[in-house]
């Protein structure tokens, strides 16, 4: 009835002998990775697989959700439906002793050889409601990650939750609190587009779900009616986003994100999403409204005290040496810290580097119009972090868009040439932050406040070099942003296209530095491979008239294409199967996508001209590319109902702001004709 594997215990005395839950060969999968391999290589093989369970199960990022919160040594935590073991090891090195109890023994076998060396994890094989009256009533905590929803299909009745609730609540001790991690059923990712967690299907939650789904996510309204019903007064929600699984920033009630903070919002790993509409605005206009709580995509509902942490933001999905939390916490006194901790035994010197990094930037701004918040490293025993004070005020950032809004464009670059001026001070000295972008800096009436400064070298940098980075990040993070002219911008720095060009290479270096050449979860996202569908394709396939159909553009600027970096060209210029079209490029587009149709089709291209120069075609050259296959330069098919044409931006003699002439024929073909004429033309190739 008991197995040991390395130092964890499992205990089959509940087990039926079968696995009523399992994903098949993909757990072989995984129990063949834990068998052979450590932690430390489980990231090369998450890219070398590019497969979403095992993103999913063996992520380090996992722990995220459970990383914060403050258990102390003496803790006894209970973890219930505790699968692969995603949040084990995190609360093992946190507690005293952690039980789980888990359903299936081929992920219990999975959680524990992941897990060999933790010698205070037992394992409970079977159903949750055969094992808990033999469970302890004296845990501190109690943990269901990604479980409570499921409680219709494990323990039944007519009101499965609260009878969960109820089970749990008396294995508490005193002043003990429970932790539920869960998807909102009115998550704004549900009402975007993306398919329901579990059912797989759209709109299930939005819809209330139906009367036979096994299993169902709450509203905040709902958990709390839930909370109510079992007596529980007291309890605190937070809100991990982009979502639990894979949580890089936690907001709470006494802490709500501010505008343009939620732009994190394209995480269909796992099935192909529906883009209604841009997430991000959608949020802004929540956040304004005070309705975040509402359309939070997560929820993590803490049963009991709240905690004095009101915020964290991790940034480990760096190389080792650089992977740090940011919390800001509140205790019952009123009294605010802001806290960096290392996530790892090599980011204690990234961690000590901010407290010289602060002296040094106080010296070189002595005199100047930049304070820079005050750090002080505390270190106790094993515990390191840089200590920073609160800071009161508004991001530039958050400034500048407000000048956009309202199409000041003069108060836009009045606050930029001041950021110039401010941040240009004593540029000779030897010492420079290369982050100083305008979220990085709050403005309080004539006081501005530079409030993180981790990436300061001890090297001067040229303030040309710092405003352009600031305005390249600026621009690259909101495409409402793209009104602005960057060839002003460029033309007041005296900035060169060149320059402009090696810095954004330097920047690309930079990115692979911070992370150590890891790809960033957006890369995984598109190297898994799950499409992200616009619905406004699809009508545009299926009108009637030829005269509707529109061109959609995309624009790469650094960071791959995206949906939310793209737009329709509603201005084409039509005839019998051509379309003639003027596009505006700004000089740091490094490649321009075009996509003709949303069918499959054969295009001709009649005319292409860069600023009246014409972009030769010739193959060799690798100016133009296409999915499709080349019949001669300039003629193209494709088989495919996404055809795109990509012209390389970095190749042709480009300025600060570029007019693309294009003028096509276009014939759709059937996706069968398509492929037979690309298979002629291979063979004729």
């Amino acid at each position: 009835m008991l197995e040991k594997i390395g130092r964890v215990k499992l205990d089959y005395s509940n087990y039926s002998g079968e696995d009523l839950y399992c994903d098949g060969a993909v757990e072989d999968e995984l129990l063949d990775i834990v068998k052979k391999l450590s932690p430390i290589e489980y990231a090369g093989v998450i890219e070398e697989r590019k497969s979403w369970p095992v993103l999913y199960h063996l992520s380090p990022l996992r722990e995220n959700i459970v990383d914060w919160i403050p258990l102390k040594k003496s803790d006894r935590v209970l973890e219930v439906g505790s699968g692969c073991g995603a949040v084990t090891g995190m609360l093992s090195r946190k507690a005293e002793s952690v039980t789980c109890v888990e359903l299936s023994k081929k992920r219990s076998l999975i959680n524990a050889y992941r897990h060999s060396e933790c010698g205070n994890v037992t394992i409970h094989v079977g159903n949750f409601i055969d094992i808990e009256p033999g469970l302890p009533k004296d845990f501190d905590y109690i943990f269901l990650v990604g479980v409570f929803e499921y409680g219709q299909s494990y323990i039944g009745g007519d009101r499965p939750y609260e009878d969960f609730l109820r089970l749990l609540l008396p294995h508490l001790n005193e002043g003990g609190r429970m932790v539920i991690a869960i998807e909102n059923k009115y998550g704004m990712k549900y009402f975007a587009g993306c398919r329901e967690d579990h059912l797989g299907t759209y709109f299930s939650g939005i819809e209330n779900y139906s009367s036979g789904d096994s299993v169902k996510t709450f509203g905040r309204k709902g958990l709390e009616k839930l909370f109510r019903r079992c007596g529980i007064s007291q309890y605190h929600f937070y809100y991990p986003y982009p979502d639990y699984k894979f949580m890089t920033t936690l907001y709470s009630d006494d802490y709500l994100p501010g505008k343009g903070e939620l732009a994190n919002n394209i995480r269909n790993f796992d099935r192909d999403r529906m883009m209604l509409f841009d997430e991000k605005n959608a949020f802004d206009g929540v956040v304004e409204e005070g309705l975040f709580s509402v359309f939070a995509n997560s929820y993590l509902a803490v049963i009991g005290q709240g905690f004095d942490i009101k915020y964290v933001k991790y940034s480990n999905d760096r190389a080792p040496e650089y992977a740090i939390k940011t919390e800001i916490s509140r205790d019952a006194q009123g009294s605010i810290s802001v806290r960096k901790y290392p996530m790892s035994g090599a980011a204690r010197e990234h961690i000590r580097g901010m407290a010289l990094a602060y002296e040094n930037l106080e010296e070189k701004y002595q005199g100047g119009n930049i304070e820079i918040n005050k750090c002080t490293l505390e270190e106790k025993g094993d515990e390191l972090y840089a200590q920073f004070e609160f800071v009161l005020g508004i991001p530039l950032s958050e400034l500048m868009d407000k000048c956009l809004e309202r199409d000041d464009l003069e108060g836009f670059h009045r606050f930029f040439r001041e950021y110039v001026e401010r941040v240009g001070y004593n540029s000779d000295y030897p010492v420079a932050d290369f982050d100083l972008i305008f979220a990085n800096i709050l403005v309080s009436r004539d006081k501005w406040t530079l409030i993180d400064y981790e990436w300061t070298f001890g090297k001067p940098i040229s303030v040309k070099e710092l405003a352009f980075r600031a305005i390249y990040c600026y621009l690259l993070e909101d495409e409402k942003r793209n009104k602005l002219k960057l060839d002003r911008i460029l033309e007041e720095l005296q900035i060169t296209e060149e320059d402009a060009e090696n810095f954004r290479e330097q920047e690309r270096g930079f990115q692979k530095f911070v992370t150590g050449n890891r790809l960033a979860m957006a890369e995984m996202r598109e190297m898994i491979g799950k499409r992200v569908l616009t619905p406004l394709k699809w009508i545009d396939r299926y009108q009637d008239s030829e005269s509707v159909s529109r061109v959609q553009v995309y624009e790469d600027k650094g960071k791959g294409f995206s949906e939310e970096g793209s737009y329709f060209v509603q201005d084409a210029c039509r005839g019998e199967n051509l379309i003639e079209l003027e596009l505006k490029v700004s000089g740091d587009v490094r490649m321009l996508r075009i996509d003709p149709a949303m069918e499959a089709c054969m295009v001709r291209l009649l005319e292409l001209t860069l600023n009246g120069e014409a972009v030769p075609l010739d193959k060799k050259k690798k100016n133009v590319l296409v999915n499709g296959r080349v019949a001669k330069p300039g003629t193209y098919i494709f088989p495919t109902e996404d055809p795109n044409i990509n012209i390389d931006m970095t190749r042709l003699n480009r300025s600060a702001e570029n007019t693309l002439h294009i003028r096509m024929e276009i014939v759709r073909l059937s996706q069968e004709m398509a492929r037979d004429m690309a298979e002629a033309v291979k063979r004729l190739i």
